[in-house]
């Protein structure tokens, strides 16, 4: 695996390689290897990594005691505690068997393998099924041609995508989930909620009553030709044609009444059918020549074009008279029948012409130029405006190879690179230039109806591509016979007309529509040491590695020529990752002088804000606490970075994988209002919070009988802030290798290994407080009843949990 990240090594990728780029080199056959079959098998139990901080029964009876405001429903009884996750979750698991052959010729070479993956999740009847198959051929003709062909297919099944978790994490821990004859109650009434009952056995039993299955099928093929051309050394053509398919079929079920809290609730069904279709075609002129034993010329001219077409239609209908049709047959329902809405639906094609250039020049292993020139036309963009150019250039010195250091035996590398080149970014909808619209039907009395349409996205005749400069400087060295080695690298990229969606207030009548909406910039520095430690002492051997990077984010200006947009929550001068909000300085408590001056209406245990306006002489406030106190909060790190080391000892390694940040927000949706799990009012479950009493004064969360915004404690979104900093163990890894046993000389080599996956985390203020794996699983759009925050910030929230997974495995090779 190669990744390129600086833009002079990114630039002969165009806009693909706006993010950066990772190269993966598949196993394949050698020319004049033998014939090789390889098995890889792995079989998992996964548990989930801990279970949501839910109140227990007796908590919740204490907590809604302090509210005040509900008293138990039907259901609902003081001495129940119902663990509902414990009768929800399962223990998944993860079966996968791989096996290839691989092999060649005096002239060609050869890879055909085959693969299965099963993984049962967590959550009741979700599963994933895939079945792969693999080939590629490689052969020369003569001795001016080769030709070639990679197909990569596969097939999935996935099920159980209509089960959430929002569901039973709401359900109040008094309810009892039993009827007297020890069967489940279908329903769970409290005191504003009556909610259908989603036990394990429940969902289980559901398999054929409540069920959404995708059925996927995806072939991924390219064959190339390539051919020296005689008369002029070095120099080569080279055709690659790729022909991509992809197809998923979508039907979701609903019996009557299931999932509702009424057990007449018409059934429904639904299908819908994606097809894509993508071609690309790829002319590739290459020169690379040695002159003279020191001169190093390698030049490249590329022409390509690409282009996708996507197909969706899909049908919902509703009165399915049977069980047994489930989706298969909507012409058959009793209901209504309807076409799925144009924003889920259509047509799309969008494609890509392209042109690049690129000069490389080498001197004696010494001194190293490149020069590139990319060019790139998308049809997803506006007229006048859907050509980008962009240059690139890069220069390196290998110090080491310079006469003056080949007596200096404890370097082994040392080399200084600078690189500047543009990448560009053309990321958005095919049809973003055009705005949407979306229909309404109008009633005209009872039988009569008109169909209508209105604005929902405004057009951009003037969308063009977002491109990045980008000045990078690097250090690579080795030391201690190579025992020792990093990489330095520091970067600035300037980001102009950043292609991002613009939400427009509600009096515009119209929602969004896709803008260059302003730059930014990025610096920053990354960090990379590996070394070994121990090299077979005594059959011992011990490496290591560690990196790091830190990277500062700053929105530097806006289109519209402002220096704010609060409702994009953009702000020049700050991360375009941020969050507009209050922030919280502690509780108020008794004693407190100007409460009622900050907070007319206030109480004492409410969330303290901090304020930012002017005093009076007294040192009172002059005005109360109000929208103007809002807070620019970004949510980005100070630094992240990752570890491993791996240490051996005759057959046996033990290997672990780490991976850690600093600083920077985690926003949780679970702790703020936005998840309704944290109403703090006793309405429904409620997520475990230490919350203020006049016996707990020194709270972190709100009291309960206090000032509600909506349904939450004023200023509850504040509570949904977390340090980010935390240092996770992602893999620990023990193997032993029988070549240097059992089974030397022998021809076979097996490796078997055991492995634990996210064991636990260290030193993070939210899995101290919630238990819970800090990396983010959400978007901030996700898991909100709510509110919820911009689609580009990442939370923690209630999508499927994280899993602490047991695994053991063989790799077999003969």
């Amino acid at each position: 695996m190669d990744i390129l990240k600086d833009a002079s090594a990114t630039a002969i990728y165009g806009s693909r390689g706006a993010n950066g780029v990772i190269i993966i080199t598949t196993n394949r056959g050698q020319k004049g290897q033998k014939a090789k079959i390889t098995y890889n098998g792995r079989q998992s139990e996964n548990q989930i990594f801990s279970k949501y901080p839910m109140m227990n029964g007796p908590e919740f009876v204490a907590l809604r005691a302090a509210r005040g405001q509900f008293t138990n429903a039907l259901d609902e009884f003081d001495d129940v505690n119902t663990d509902w996750q414990d009768l929800f979750f399962r223990n998944g698991y993860q079966a996968s068997h791989d096996i290839s052959l691989s092999g060649g010729t005096a002239t060609g070479s050869y890879s055909f393998s085959v693969g299965y993956l099963q993984d049962q999740g967590v959550i009741p009847t979700n599963k994933f099924t895939r079945y792969t198959l693999r080939s590629s051929v490689d052969q020369e003709v003569g001795k001016l041609f080769h030709f070639g062909f990679n197909s990569n297919n596969n097939y999935n099944f996935t099920e159980g995508s209509q089960v959430g978790l929002y569901g039973i994490l709401s359900m109040s821990p008094i309810a009892n989930p039993y009827n007297e004859d020890g069967t489940l109650k279908r329903t769970i009434k409290m005191p504003l909620d009556e909610q259908f009952t989603t036990t394990r056995d429940v969902v289980e039993s559901l398999d054929d009553e409540w069920l959404s299955h995708n059925r996927g099928f995806a072939t991924y093929n390219s064959l190339y030709g390539e051919a020296k051309i005689p008369g002029i050394e070095g120099l080569k053509f080279r055709t690659t044609v790729g022909l991509d398919f992809m197809q998923s079929n979508n039907g979701n079920y609903t019996a009557e009444g299931i999932n509702s809290s009424n057990p007449a609730t018409e059934s429904t069904a639904s299908i819908s059918n994606t097809h894509r279709y993508h071609w690309n075609i790829q002319n590739l002129l290459t020169f690379d020549r040695i002159f003279a034993d020191k001169h190093r010329v390698n030049a490249v001219a590329l022409y390509e074009a690409d282009q996708s077409t996507f197909f969706n239609s899909g049908t919902n209908a509703k009165g399915i008279p049977s069980k047994d049709l489930q989706y298969y047959s909507l012409s058959q329902s009793l209901g209504e029948v309807t076409a799925t809405n144009l924003n889920d639906g259509g047509y799309v094609q969008s494609g890509l012409i392209s042109y690049m250039g690129r000069v490389m020049y080498e001197f004696s292993d010494k001194y190293m130029l490149s020069a590139t020139v990319r060019t790139d036309a998308s049809s997803r963009l506006a007229e006048g405006h859907k050509w980008h150019t962009y240059p690139a250039l890069s220069a390196g010195w290998n110090i080491k190879n310079e006469s003056f250091m080949q007596d200096i035996n404890l370097i082994d590398k040392l080399k200084i690179r600078a690189g500047y080149g543009q990448t560009s970014n053309q990321a958005v909808g095919a049809y973003k230039t055009l705005g949407l619209l979306s229909s309404r039907n109008y009633n005209f009395g009872d039988a009569t109806y008109a169909t209508g349409y209105y604005v929902t996205e405004l057009p951009n005749p003037a969308l063009g591509w977002e491109y990045s400069e980008t000045f990078n400087y690097g250090l690579d060295f080795a030391l201690l016979k190579n025992r020792l080695s990093g990489t330095i690298e520091y970067y600035i990229t300037d980001t102009k007309d950043i292609l991002l969606g613009l939400g427009l207030p509600r009096t515009s009548g119209v929602s969004s529509y896709t803008a260059n909406i302003g730059e930014t910039q990025n610096k920053g520095i990354e960090f990379s040491l590996n070394g070994t430690i121990l090299d077979n002492v005594n059959g011992w051997t011990w490496d290591a590695g560690i990196n790091l990077y830190s990277n500062k984010n700053e929105l530097v200006a806006l289109a519209s020529g402002q220096t704010r947009d609060e409702g994009n929550a953009w702000f020049v001068g700050y991360s375009i990752n941020s969050i507009y909000d209050y922030e919280a300085i502690g509780l108020w408590q008794e004693g407190d002088a100007n409460l009622l001056k900050y907070e007319p209406g206030g109480n004492v245990g409410m969330i303290k804000v901090k304020y930012t306006g002017e005093f009076n002489d007294d040192g009172s406030p002059k005005r109360q606490i109000g929208p103007d106190d809002r807070q620019i909060l970004e949510v980005d790190p100070d630094f992240q970075g990752g570890f491993n080391t791996r240490v051996a000892y005759k057959g046996f390694d033990l290997s672990l994988i780490g991976s850690f940040q600093s600083g920077g927000i985690l926003v949780s949706t679970l702790n703020g209002p936005s998840s309704y799990l944290n109403l703090m009012t006793g309405r429904r479950g409620q997520i475990k919070v230490d919350y203020w009493t006049p016996e707990n004064t020194g709270a972190k969360y709100p009291a309960p009988k206090g000032v509600l915004s909506g349904d939450n404690p004023k200023y509850l979104s504040t509570m949904g802030y977390f340090n980010g900093s935390y240092l996770k163990v992602r893999n620990i890894s023990l193997g032993y290798n029988f070549n240097q046993s059992l089974l030397k000389n022998s021809g076979v080599n097996m490796r078997m290994y055991v492995t634990v996956q996210n064991p636990f985390v260290m030193f993070s203020d939210f899995n101290k407080e919630m238990g819970l794996d800090p990396e983010t699983n959400s978007r901030g759009d996700q898991n909100v009843a709510t509110g919820g925050y911009n689609n580009r910030i990442l939370t923690v929230g209630f999508n499927s949990p994280s899993t602490r997974n047991y695994v053991i495995g063989v790799n077999l090779t003969f």
